[in-house]
């Protein structure tokens, strides 16, 4: 189901926000198994026959989880009992993920005739590595034992289950034990409907507007240098928009239930160097890839640093999707953030006009090397996307007419939404780890312009194109 239909913000959220707080008079067991069943009605509405997959998965990892709690095995028991856990996990993932591209490539090598077809789980992905994270950290201690509803609400709780963000069971599942989220807060209500409503207008209006313009470089049209540029930077902004108001919309969505969910997209595209891009894009994953991968495998301190990056990357990048071109996008970003590294570790020390200049130069430069990135996480084949990169490259074949100069002006407006705007976080004081939001919203004389404001983008927001978030193939 779609956070941005019909059914679901017409039908579905509302039932369920208010059968939330009727149900929260009762106790906290009836609110968290009302929440639970409603998820896993939410997931099983488009296709119910992956609901098994996700019940099995939870059934599993809880069993692990349970088995790992408390001190009942010794260590190598309790590791292997962990091995057991990620390796089924990991099992699962590739086989409804990843056999068909293995399938491929081995029938590529072998000249062989195997044929597999298996539908991809939405959100398989965010809900193995949620459930990874919590087993090793029960391997670690850090776990306290948990009821069963209580922790199949953790990995299915709807507003996060599909395009995350991913979770950490330490900071969601003490929140749906607060007896605050019991009653109905008319603040929490209004933040949430303004973050959903700002989250709504960035999809369906920003990010599917600008949809059309993606075809002058990832289309059947022919290539020239400004229709190449013009459609990896649409992709771009595209990408942003989408993930960013989807990301929006988990929040309000979760906020509305007094549950505050982790920040997971602030403002990546004014980032003045890759580390600093991916501490703002799809903020939960980096955080998992660096304490679940990045620091086992080493991290900084076996002289192994860069190593450790780039199969951290590489990982990342085929996280993504099961594809050479993902591959390569987390190629390239591994690259990228080794040069970075070595440049803040070895990079002399500047003049002060030397220093300003590279400031000035730092925004745009990392934009651009994020932009060449993007065509190949967005084009069909390395092919195609060094075809659209060597235009880019390409000045002197330049088609500019009065279609691409129209083109270069929404380009322009879309640069300046993202560059010069403040965040939605800013825009509506959310704080999530003070559990504090619209402070900065709260005195009467803003609340009509306030309102006026969420009406107006929820009303355009509904009107726009409806299609499915981009990060929901992943």
């Amino acid at each position: 189901m779609l956070f941005n239909s019909f059914s679901f913000m017409f039908v579905f959220f509302p039932i369920v926000l208010m059968g939330y707080f009727v149900l929260g008079r009762f106790g906290n067991f009836l609110l968290v198994l009302w929440l639970a069943l409603s998820s896993l009605t939410f997931y099983g509405i488009e296709n119910w026959r992956l609901l098994p997959l996700l019940v099995g998965s939870i059934a599993f990892n809880y069993a692990i989880g349970f088995l790992l709690i408390g001190k009942r095995y010794d260590s190598r028991s309790r590791f292997r009992i962990l091995t057991i856990g990620v390796a089924g996990d990991l099992i699962a993932l590739g086989i409804f993920k990843y056999a068909g591209f293995l399938t491929t490539n081995f029938n590529a090598v072998f000249d062989t005739g195997f044929v597999v077809s298996i539908v991809l789980p939405v959100g398989i992905s965010f809900y193995t590595f949620t459930q990874i994270a919590f087993l090793v950290d029960a391997y670690r201690g850090d776990v306290a034992r948990y009821a069963l509803p209580n922790y199949a609400l953790f990995v299915t709780y709807f507003p996060h289950l599909i395009a995350g963000p991913i979770l950490h069971h330490k900071d969601i599942i003490p929140q749906f034990e607060r007896k605050e989220i019991k009653r109905l807060d008319f603040h929490l209500i209004m933040c949430g409907l303004a973050i959903f409503s700002i989250g709504l207008f960035k999809k369906t209006c920003l990010a599917d507007g600008i949809q059309p313009l993606v075809a002058n470089a990832f289309g059947p049209t022919t290539l020239s240098f400004d229709r190449a540029w013009i459609g990896s930077l649409a992709y771009t902004f595209q990408l942003y928009f989408d993930f960013s108001g989807y990301s929006d919309m988990a929040i309000g969505i979760s906020l509305m239930f007094g549950i505050f969910l982790p920040v997971n997209f602030n403002s990546p595209y004014k980032a003045r160097s890759i580390v600093d891009f991916w501490r703002r894009w799809h903020m939960t994953l980096s955080q998992f890839l660096r304490d679940y991968l990045y620091i086992p495998l080493g991290g900084n301190r076996r002289g192994l640093r860069y190593v450790n990056l780039i199969i951290t990357m590489l990982l990342g990048g085929l996280w993504h999707g099961a594809g050479w071109t993902f591959v390569a996008w987390g190629a390239l970003h591994s690259l990228y953030l080794c040069v970075n590294h070595v440049w803040n570790r070895f990079a002399p020390v500047l003049p002060q006009s030397a220093s300003f200049v590279v400031g000035l130069l730092s925004l745009p430069m990392t934009f651009i090397a994020v932009v060449i990135a993007w065509v190949f996480f967005r084009a069909d084949s390395i092919s195609s996307a060094l075809g659209i990169i060597s235009k880019m490259m390409a000045p002197r074949d330049i088609i500019f007419g009065e279609q691409e100069l129209f083109n270069l002006k929404v380009i322009a407006a879309y640069t300046a939404l993202v560059w010069l705007l403040p965040n939605t976080q800013r825009l509506t004081g959310y704080d999530h780890e003070k559990r504090t939001v619209g402070e900065n919203l709260a005195g009467w004389r803003y609340r009509p312009l306030v309102l006026y404001f969420v009406a107006a983008l929820f009303v355009f927001g509904v009107i726009g194109i409806q299609s499915e978030f981009i990060y929901f193939r992943f």
